[in-house]
Parts: structure tokens; sequence; C-alpha cells
């Protein structure tokens, strides 16, 4: 999709997720075609590579908030108007997103992947609670990952068991 076309035009307030590849960008959409979002202050607007910005996020522990045109911050990306949390709680005003978000452009904050990231800058202005989906998404595949690697090493340690069991009765039984 082309940056400056919209599936469902913004209207300030909305967040704005931007398809990274393996991880989605936030930002807050606030008119006249331009975003808030929070980013590692190493990263330009011409340094939104997927390796670049995967190190970025990993590397550091602050990031700038900025106001951006959306095109500058979508690159060749795609995006999308996504209040993805509208169904489970209340949007704050807009009018109000739009004033904590200006008022927030070129503070430094504390950044981390996990539990502050850009996406619960977003959802913290939007709700006034900061969520991230992508965190709660990864969690849930690593603890499932960590449950299958617990299970299998169980099965195959009692299938190892079982072997010897029987290797054993056999052996019994030869003599």
């Amino acid at each position: 999709m082309a940056p400056t076309l919209f599936d469902k035009k913004p209207q300030p307030g909305d967040l704005i997720e931007i398809s990274r590849g393996p991880y989605q960008h936030w930002a807050v959409y606030i008119g006249g075609n331009e975003v808030i979002h929070m980013i590692p202050p190493t990263l330009t607007g011409d340094d939104f590579g997927l390796l670049s910005s995967l190190a970025s996020m990993f590397q550091n522990d602050m990031a700038e908030v900025r106001c951006e045109k959306i095109q500058d911050v979508v690159g060749p990306d795609s995006f999308q108007v996504n209040n993805m949390l509208d169904d489970k709680y209340r949007p704050r005003e807009r009018r109000l997103i739009v004033r904590d978000a200006r008022r927030m452009v070129g503070q430094v904050l504390p950044y981390c992947v996990a539990n502050h990231n850009c996406e619960h800058f977003v959802t913290e202005l939007r709700y006034g609670k900061a969520q991230s989906q992508q965190v709660r998404a990864a969690t849930e595949v690593a603890v499932v990952g960590a449950v299958a690697t617990v299970a299998t090493a169980a099965l195959g340690a009692i299938l190892f068991g079982a072997l010897l069991k029987d290797d054993g009765k056999k052996r019994r039984h030869d003599n």
C-alpha cells in the first residue's frame, strides 16, 4: 500500500500500525498527515531498515518522541489504522490524545522492548493504559515453546526409561 493511501481514513488520535516484517512499529495520528511516535534516538528517518531497526531496539534503553510526516515514518512499509483495544478500553478524547502526544515531542523516555516500547507509548496515549499485544503474543509463543520443550524432554525420558526397563527384562529372560 502506498504511504499516502489509507484503507480507513485516520482521525486524530487513531493508532497507526506500521508493518516492519517480523514486528510492527506504532504511531499516533495527529492530523495533517503527521504522526507522533517513539523511536530510539540512533535511528534516523532514512534508517528504518529491518536489521538497523531491530538492532536499535535491543541496544537502546532510551527513545525519543518525534513528530514526523507519516510517509517519512512508514517509508516503503505498509501501514493501517488499528485501534485494536477499542473493544476492551474506552479511548480517551481525541483532542486529549493529540494534546498529550504533542506535549511529549522532543522528550527522551526510557525504552525497553518488553515493557516500554512504541506500542506501549501509543496505547497509553489512546487508552490511558500501556499495553503491547506484540509482547503479549511473543510471551505466549515463548511459554508454549518452553512447555513443548519440557514436554518433549519428559516424553523422551519416559520412552528412554521404558526402553531400558524392557531391555533389562529381555536380558533376565535370556539368562
